[in-house]
């Protein structure tokens, strides 16, 4: 089985995400990539395959899986049946140890951190009253934003850190150089968005960047993301328009310009869509706070 090299931080367009999963199964492929990642299962079953290691996977399950560990989740046939109602259901943590400056991690009050990062490593399933303390903050998370989220991690990281009710679960001296791998053809594509999302990307220009056909790209895009590329567009251009809302004095038509809108009124209407809000009134909230 082929590891497929991905990146989660372009695809997030953050050093960290969390993202609650909630489908007919658990679609990601066998795949690697520099961001650690925290993945509490709240519903399904089947198996699971970190670095050299295969078990099996209940709701309840929970895992801590260090940078560049290659994992995948593989629910049971039952969930693939076309008559099938059951539900995969998850909450996943993503994040960056670049989240974190290089001064952090020299510090000494930050030396239990540091260890467990690199025990992470060989991934770490989570048991016990830590695995209970950990999903009740993993549902926290995913209600905040901005900079109480940054103090959720470190409140997780810090459990974490000082348990002992967790498990290795890579044989030792497991490294993962003997896999075979093969690029992710969207990571180039996550990372031109996000640096070019002020300009007008056609489907035509955005699938040559991933040297596919437009209908193989939509469909590969529509399978990974869940969403078609346009929508995700969207959610990159919005997503910088909040930011210069409440970050600078730009008037609304100029920040559509900047986000590649060419017409104010195409700008209002997704940005609406998107946030339950117009660009005046999600200024006029973030004022108010």
């Amino acid at each position: 089985m082929k590891a497929l090299q991905t990146e989660i931080s372009s695809l997030l367009h953050s050093y960290i995400g969390v993202i609650e999963r909630n489908e007919p199964y658990f679609k990601s492929p066998f795949h690697y990539h520099p961001e650690y990642e925290l993945v509490y299962v709240k519903e399904s079953t089947g198996k699971r395959i970190i670095g050299d290691k295969l078990d099996t996977f209940s709701g309840g399950d929970m895992v801590f899986i260090g940078a560049n560990l290659p994992h995948v989740w593989l629910n049971d046939e039952i969930y693939h049946k076309e008559q099938s109602t059951l539900q995969a259901r998850s909450i996943v943590l993503y994040f960056n140890k670049e989240l974190f400056s290089k001064n952090f991690y020299e510090l000494r009050e930050s030396a239990k951190i540091t260890d467990l990062f690199n025990r992470a490593s060989r991934g770490i399933k989570i048991n016990g009253n830590t695995q209970k303390q950990i999903a009740e903050k993993m549902e926290e998370i995913t209600r905040l934003y901005d900079f109480d989220r940054i103090i959720c991690l470190m409140q997780l990281l810090n459990i974490l850190a000082t348990s002992k009710d967790i498990e290795y679960i890579t044989n030792e001296g497991y490294t993962g150089t003997t896999l075979q791998t093969k690029p992710d053809r969207l990571s180039d594509v996550y990372k031109y968005i996000t640096t070019n999302y002020f300009n007008d990307i056609s489907l035509e220009e955005i699938s040559k960047i991933a040297n596919l056909s437009p209908t193989a790209f939509c469909r590969l895009f529509k399978q990974r993301t869940n969403r078609h590329f346009v929508e995700y567009l969207n959610e990159v251009r919005i997503s910088n328009a909040c930011k210069f809302l409440l970050e600078t004095n730009l008037n609304i038509s100029e920040i559509a310009f900047q986000c590649g809108y060419k017409t104010l009124s195409n700008f209002n209407k997704i940005f609406k869509k998107t946030t339950a809000l117009s660009p005046k009134e999600y200024r006029q909230k973030a004022e108010m706070i």
